[in-house]
């Protein structure tokens, strides 16, 4: 990654990521929770680093935070200020409304309401918006002891968000079979016995490059 320039900012709690690459301009902004900062992996190993890697955009801006919901991330771009001037942007968020048990009415809401940002931020062109699909921490041998009910809760979720994405035109790429799985193959669980590993962040990649037909 040495070809990379980058500044680290914290802003509210959530880490920054900032970079330009030497051979490309194109802008990637990455918005989420600790699934897009890559809790427990290396910085080169975050789904969204291997992305714009493999597509050559330049080093994302990664606007996220380990325990984050809807609400925090809606506040967090707010302080931010960002402008609209993304080639590409990527909403992942959901796990924590989830997690801890929020109305699923509210984060409908309040995901729609990002989706339009998100589409703000990508100089207003749905095209170069895309959401993940929320994966199943219930296949990780933290949730194992609750697997059905999170599997149907993270199922729940995911039907709004796709919904969202069809209502509003926009990519939803479905990335939760891969984090099923964790349960066959431990490689691709983190040490922390909760998050994917780079070994899955890098399946994520693979998936998304090639349904957006860039790589």
């Amino acid at each position: 990654m040495s070809k990379f320039r980058f500044t680290l900012i914290v802003l509210v709690g959530a880490i920054i990521l900032e970079g330009k690459s030497q051979n490309s301009g194109l802008k990637y902004l990455a918005l989420g929770d600790s699934y897009t900062i890559g809790e427990s992996v290396a910085e080169h190993e975050r789904w969204p680093n291997q992305l714009a890697y493999k597509l050559g955009f330049a080093k994302p801006l990664i606007v996220a935070t380990t325990g984050w919901r809807t609400d925090n991330l809606t506040n967090a771009i707010s302080i931010a200020k960002l402008k609209g001037e993304y080639d590409l942007v990527s909403l992942l968020i959901g796990v924590n409304n989830q997690y801890q048990g929020k109305p699923i009415g509210q984060y409908s809401i309040e995901f729609e309401a990002l989706l339009n940002t998100s589409i703000r931020l990508a100089k207003g062109n749905k095209e170069n918006v895309f959401v993940v699909s929320i994966p199943d921490y219930g296949f990780t041998p933290f949730g194992m002891r609750n697997k059905e009910k999170i599997s149907l809760e993270i199922d729940q979720f995911n039907e709004v968000a796709k919904r969202i994405c069809a209502k509003l035109k926009v990519n939803y790429i479905n990335i939760t079979d891969i984090s099923r799985e964790a349960l066959n193959d431990k490689s691709l669980v983190a040490p922390d016995g909760l998050h994917p590993s780079g070994k899955m962040y890098a399946l994520w990649a693979a998936r998304i490059a090639e349904v957006l037909n860039l790589k």
